[in-house]
């Protein structure tokens, strides 16, 4: 059967560089975002590249019944998934300040339970074959607790976690899975997240291309790295931010 890259938020940013370099390696695709057009664009593109097999779908991750319609399109076509990239998400509200409840429980949805909900749905296929790869785009964010909205960080944090568990559940059944820790990442992430001020006023070298983060991540899961915190200046001070005798050092309170 022919062996499929499931990857969610691939209509760009990392998502796309996932596609680009997953379809060098031979692997066929499915593609999942919300942009059906962007989608479609991206997938004649790679297809005309490659020559590889791709899959299309529209699908919002942010609401409940998406990952069990993205796991129903994949069985009824009969894909063989063993590449899993779950890497939808978005920045998401201040906890606190934002009083609409619908608002977080969505992004909730999208950051955390879809992953979880992904992972139930093509593991288990995954440890039948012996064989599989999962990365979970975590983030340094999730890596320490800091003063800010309250929210993106710890959807990340859980992120780290789960990929961890699986990993250690399943490491000897063949299936790899990685949590993915990129610091500042250029792609268009901040610009719809409308955060391109933060951008400006952020030091370039502070600052990792898409292509360096994917790589990294690629590379990492087939170590059989279950955490990997991508960007050489982010993998030096990471150590440090996990210390129990620095820890305490980073986490500086907010001014209300």
């Amino acid at each position: 059967m022919t062996e499929y890259a499931l990857i969610t938020g691939a209509s760009a940013g990392l998502g796309a560089e996932f596609a680009h370099q997953l379809a060098a390696k031979g692997l066929n695709l499915v593609l999942v975002a919300r942009r059906e057009d962007a989608l479609s664009k991206l997938a004649e593109h790679l297809k005309e590249k490659y020559q590889i097999e791709i899959h299309t779908l529209a699908c919002d991750l942010s609401k409940p019944e998406a990952p069990v319609h993205i796991f129903d399109h994949c069985q009824t076509l009969n894909l063989k998934i063993s590449w899993l990239i779950n890497n939808a998400g978005g920045a998401g509200h201040d906890l606190i300040a934002d009083r609409n409840w619908a608002d977080h429980a969505a992004f909730f949805q999208l950051m955390m339970t879809s992953i979880a909900h992904l992972c139930h749905l093509f593991i288990p296929d995954m440890v039948a074959a012996k064989k599989g790869h999962v990365i979970n785009i975590a983030s340094v964010a999730g890596r320490i607790a800091r003063a800010g909205g309250c929210n993106y960080g710890p959807t990340k944090t859980y992120v780290v976690a789960l990929s961890e568990e699986l990993a250690l559940t399943y490491a000897s059944s063949g299936v790899k899975v990685c949590a993915l820790c990129p610091g500042y990442t250029h792609t268009d992430f901040h610009e719809t997240a409308g955060l391109m001020e933060m951008k400006q006023k952020t030091p370039s070298w502070l600052w990792y291309s898409a292509e360096t983060v994917v790589r990294e991540g690629i590379d990492a899961v087939q170590r059989g790295k279950s955490v990997y915190v991508s960007g050489k200046l982010y993998r030096l001070v990471d150590p440090i931010l996990q210390s129990v005798w620095t820890r305490r050092f980073f986490k500086i309170p907010a001014r209300i």
